[in-house]
C-alpha cells in the first residue's frame, strides 16, 4: 500500500482479482485519510472500478489532468503513462457502471536499447485501461489485416498497475459565454464533459478530457471546442466484452447539447480512381444529442 494520498493501486495480484469489498474498504479508509485532498469520492470510485468495473455514474467533478497518470509496476519496464481522458459507460438496467482512462500516444521503441531506440517499421502506440484489461492501439503506416486494436489483461502487459486521481481545489462550471471567454483568455485549464444516450440499448455514457483547443469568436458571443483522441463508446449494442465498444476519436461542439465526432478508421487513399492503400486515419464523422458541460480549474467570474 502506499501513503501517498493521490494514489491508488488498482490492478490484479498474482493470486487473482482482489475481493470487491476488500477493495472498496480500503479505498474509503484512505480517502477518509485524505478528505481534504479530494472532491467527493469520484476519484476513489474511478481508481476501484479499473479492478472492479464499477465506477461513480454520477460525474460531479473532473480530474487533474496535468498530474493523472497510470503508473505500471512490472520489473521489465515500470512504465508511467498519462491520462488523456475518461469514459465511463452506464448501464441503468444493471445499475452498474465502468471507468475506462485513455493514455497517450507514443511511438513504437525499441526500450532501453544502446541504440536504434525507435523501431523502424514506426507505429504510433497507445493504451486504454478499465475493467481489468487494457486496450492498445497501434496504428501503421497502412491498415494491416491483424494487430490494430489487442485486449489484455493488466497484469500481463506492464505488471499492476497504480493509478494517480488528483482533483483540482476548485472548479467552476462555465454555464455562460462570458466565463468561457474569461477561462480562456484567462488562461485556465479547461475539461469538457459529453454526456449521451442510446435509447435502444439503454446504455449512457460520459466522456471527459482536457479541452487542447478553445476557440472564440467574440463578435458573435461564440465558441467552439476541439479537442481529442478521447474513447468514444459505440452504444448501439451491448458488446461481450465492452471494452470491444471503444474507438479513437476527436470530438468537437459549440452548443450545450450536441456533439461531432471523427473517428479513426480504415480510410482508403484513393489516386485517380485507384485505391492504392489503406490507413487508419480521422475519417468517419458522427453526430451526438446529449449534453456537453464545460469546467474550468480555479475561480471563474
Amino acid at each position: 500500500m502506499t501513503n501517498n494520498p493521490d494514489k491508488f493501486p488498482v490492478g490484479i495480484s498474482k493470486s487473482g482479482l482482489k475481493s470487491v469489498n476488500s477493495r472498496r474498504n480500503f479505498l474509503r479508509t484512505s480517502l477518509v485519510a485524505a478528505s481534504g485532498l479530494f472532491l467527493g469520492r469520484n476519484a476513489a470510485d474511478c481508481a476501484e472500478s479499473l479492478v472492479t468495473g464499477e465506477a461513480n455514474s454520477n460525474i460531479k467533478s473532473c480530474i487533474d489532468y496535468g498530474r493523472s497518470f497510470v503508473c505500471n509496476t512490472a520489473e521489465a519496464n515500470s512504465v508511467r503513462m498519462w491520462i488523456e481522458s475518461r469514459t465511463t459507460i452506464i448501464d441503468p438496467k444493471s445499475g452498474t457502471s465502468t471507468v475506462y482512462y485513455q493514455c497517450a500516444s507514443c511511438k513504437s521503441e525499441n526500450t532501453f536499447a544502446k541504440n536504434d531506440l525507435f523501431y523502424k517499421d514506426n507505429y504510433d502506440f497507445l493504451p486504454i485501461f478499465g475493467d481489468g484489461k487494457v486496450l492498445i492501439f497501434r496504428r501503421h503506416v497502412s491498415k494491416r489485416g491483424e494487430g490494430y486494436r489487442t485486449i489484455r489483461k493488466m497484469e500481463e502487459v506492464w505488471g499492476v498497475p497504480e493509478v494517480y486521481l488528483p482533483v483540482p481545489k476548485v472548479v467552476t462550471e462555465l454555464d455562460t459565454w462570458e466565463k468561457i471567454r474569461n477561462a480562456t483568455k484567462a488562461g485556465n485549464p479547461i475539461v469538457t464533459q459529453t454526456e449521451f444516450q442510446n435509447f435502444d440499448t439503454g446504455l449512457r455514457a460520459v466522456i471527459e478530457g482536457p479541452c487542447k483547443t478553445m476557440n472564440i469568436l467574440p463578435p458573435k458571443r461564440m465558441y467552439q471546442v476541439d479537442t481529442g483522441p478521447v474513447a468514444f463508446p459505440d452504444l448501439s449494442k451491448r458488446y461481450d466484452i465492452q471494452m470491444d465498444c471503444l474507438n479513437l476519436a476527436f470530438i468537437a461542439f459549440n452548443t450545450p447539447h450536441f456533439a461531432d465526432f471523427v473517428i479513426e478508421a480504415p480510410t482508403p487513399i484513393i489516386d485517380g480512381e485507384k485505391e492504392v492503400a489503406t490507413v487508419y486515419h480521422y475519417s468517419k464523422m458522427v453526430t451526438m444529442n446529449g449534453r456537453n458541460r464545460i469546467l474550468a480549474y480555479g475561480k471563474v467570474k
